[in-house]
Parts: C-alpha cells; sequence; structure tokens
C-alpha cells in the first residue's frame, strides 16, 4: 500500500521521528509525532528523579505540627519529588492495565480497530452515510466501536482506582514526608492565631 501525500503515517517521516527503528514503527507513528519528543520528556523526568532511598526514608516521616506546616509539606514536597510521583503515577497505571486481562483486551481492541480504520483509509476515502470521515470522526468510530469493551472490562473503575490510589499514596507522602532544610523553614513557619 503506498501512502497519500499528506498521509500522517508515513513511512519516511515515521523512520526520521523514531530514529531509524524500522518500517514497521515509522507506520505506527503519525508524521507529525516525534518520538524524540516523548523520550526528551522521559529522560528529563528520569534525570529530576530524587533518590529513592532518600524518598522512602522512614525517619523522615513525622506529622506536621498544624495545618499551615500541612500545606508547606504539601506544596514544597510535590515540587521536590514531582518526577517520583509522576513514575509512581505511570507504575500504578502499569499494574492496573496489567492485572487486568479484559482491560488489555479492551486496549488491544481499540488499537487494532483504530488501526484497521487507518488501512481503509489508506486505500480511500471513508464515506459514511455520504460524508468523509475525517481523522478525529475516525477516532470516534474506533472509540465508538470499542466502547462496550471498555465497558465489560470495568475501565471506568480502574480509571478511578488509579486516581485514587495516586492520591492516597502522593498525598500521604506530601504530607507526612518532612522538608529538606526543615532548620531553615522555622523561622518562615507561621504562629497559628
Amino acid at each position: 500500500m503506498e501512502g497519500k501525500a499528506g498521509d500522517a503515517f508515513d513511512v519516511e517521516a515515521g523512520e526520521a521521528a523514531t530514529g531509524g527503528f524500522g518500517k514497521y514503527v515509522g507506520k505506527l507513528l503519525p508524521k507529525g509525532f516525534s518520538g524524540g519528543v516523548a523520550k526528551e520528556w522521559f529522560d528529563r523526568r528520569r534525570k529530576a528523579i530524587r533518590p529513592w532511598v532518600g524518598f522512602v526514608d522512614q525517619r523522615k516521616f513525622s506529622k506536621p505540627r498544624n495545618f499551615g506546616e500541612l500545606c508547606q509539606r504539601v506544596l514544597r514536597n510535590l515540587d521536590s519529588y514531582q518526577s517520583n510521583y509522576i513514575f509512581i503515577f505511570l507504575g500504578l497505571i502499569l499494574y492496573c492495565i496489567v492485572s487486568s486481562p479484559m482491560l488489555l483486551v479492551a486496549l488491544a481492541v481499540f488499537v487494532g480497530a483504530f488501526y484497521i480504520i487507518h488501512l481503509r483509509s489508506l486505500e480511500s476515502k471513508m464515506v459514511v452515510f455520504g460524508r468523509e470521515l475525517t481523522r478525529p470522526h475516525q477516532m470516534g468510530l474506533a472509540g465508538a466501536v470499542s466502547l462496550p469493551v471498555f465497558w465489560l472490562a470495568g475501565a471506568g473503575t480502574a480509571v478511578f482506582w488509579v486516581l485514587g490510589a495516586t492520591l492516597a499514596v502522593i498525598g500521604s507522602h506530601a504530607a507526612f514526608h518532612e522538608m529538606e532544610g526543615a532548620a531553615d523553614m522555622e523561622e518562615i513557619i507561621m504562629e497559628p492565631v
């Protein structure tokens, strides 16, 4: 199959975006998507990770003295450990997907539906009820096809589980982990009135 001039899944553009990983990967990445952008973001996050030993050191956990200190801890720790928290969030998403076979099937159905729709649109323009389907309409069609499978797999429950678990883990760490340089912060903490 030859790609059209305006094809978003152009092989040459895909190979350039993936750094030469091959024709197959190039077909999966849209022309405007650069694999380098995602890799650069991921590398920046990975380099900004604070050491995990200090992150989980039990000696650095304590109950905040008052609500003001709690708020300061949360803000400071969210800023200091942002990359660590992002990797915890991604780990929880991965755990949720891997531990739910039906969710894996639902994701496979969605990707498969989108890929089949994409291949059909390469052969000729997709026309439904006399109207040509644009790229967003094709994505919506793939979503509509896979929606029953996502519903059966409990994707809504998985989303809320990941959000709840993330808020519980990150919120408790941010609230109870002592701020670094707490001795310097003593003068900044306001006394309760």
